[in-house]
């Protein structure tokens, strides 16, 4: 993994790592840096030889949030413009993105950085990380699916009090609180998400697919609606060849032969 490029990508077996490549700011967005990921999520749709995606930071923190900077010196769109169709945009596509993706967050997730982390399946975060909803102290309000992630992942009084203090949540007690999966020792992040994606990746592709499209839809079903939804995909998977041949191996009593995806 080599390069100056703002997103880079290393293969390590059928786990693909795409690191934001802007340390010295963090990593704070900017529409290239954002189209850049968009650009290698939307790759890897294709690829059969990826299972899962690792997303980290390189440096000393995960993503910063937008670029200030680059917004005073001007030259941008305006932010309208912006969120629609460049933030919201990638942020759904990590949501909907048919392969897991594993974040690997190594300090500071402010802003719109939290929001990339949080689109994500799972959540692996140093010790020391911290997820930063700021936006109130410079006098704006939470974007790029913030509030959503929050509230749905931590009810709306802790997101109503995180959002409006602008406190930062160190990455222990996002854990507690369920906002992410898990916090590990700092410099162990990687690792772990890593290994987490790798076991995710010998899973049969197309049943990871339609469960993630599955939880996506729980987020806003009714108990009735949620249970036709899952019927629905229950179907779809359980006509896939690798379904089929899961059951044919269980009863065969041997180890399946490898997913084809069908």
């Amino acid at each position: 993994m080599a390069g100056t490029e703002d997103v880079l990508f290393e293969r390590q077996g059928r786990v693909v790592v795409l690191t934001l490549n802007r340390p010295a700011r963090l990593n704070a967005l900017t529409p290239a840096l954002a189209e850049a990921l968009r650009v290698r999520l939307s790759d890897l749709i294709r690829d059969p030889q990826a299972g899962a995606i690792v997303l980290t930071g390189a440096g000393r923190g995960f993503c910063s949030g937008h670029d200030l900077r680059n917004a005073v010196a001007g030259g941008e769109p305006g932010v309208d413009r912006l969120l629609r169709d460049s933030y919201n945009p990638l942020v759904q596509l990590i949501r909907k993105h048919p392969l897991p993706v594993v974040a690997a967050v190594n300090g500071v997730a402010a802003g719109a950085g939290a929001s990339l982390a949080l689109a994500c399946d799972i959540v692996v975060a140093a010790e020391g990380a911290r997820f930063v909803q700021a936006f109130t102290n410079i006098g704006i309000v939470p974007d790029a699916g913030s509030s959503h992630f929050l509230t749905r992942s931590i009810g709306a009084a802790r997101a109503r009090a995180l959002v409006l203090t602008g406190d930062p949540l160190p990455a222990v007690q996002a854990a507690e609180w369920g906002l992410i999966w898990q916090a590990v020792p700092d410099g162990a992040e990687l690792a772990t998400a890593c290994a987490l994606a790798d076991r995710l990746a010998a899973k049969p592709p197309l049943g990871l697919a339609y469960a993630k499209r599955l939880m996506c839809a729980a987020e806003a079903s009714t108990l009735e609606t949620q249970a036709d939804i899952e019927a629905d995909y229950q179907t779809l998977a359980s006509a896939s060849a690798d379904h089929q041949e899961a059951i044919r191996a269980f009863v065969e009593k041997r180890p399946p032969a490898p997913w084809t995806g069908r």
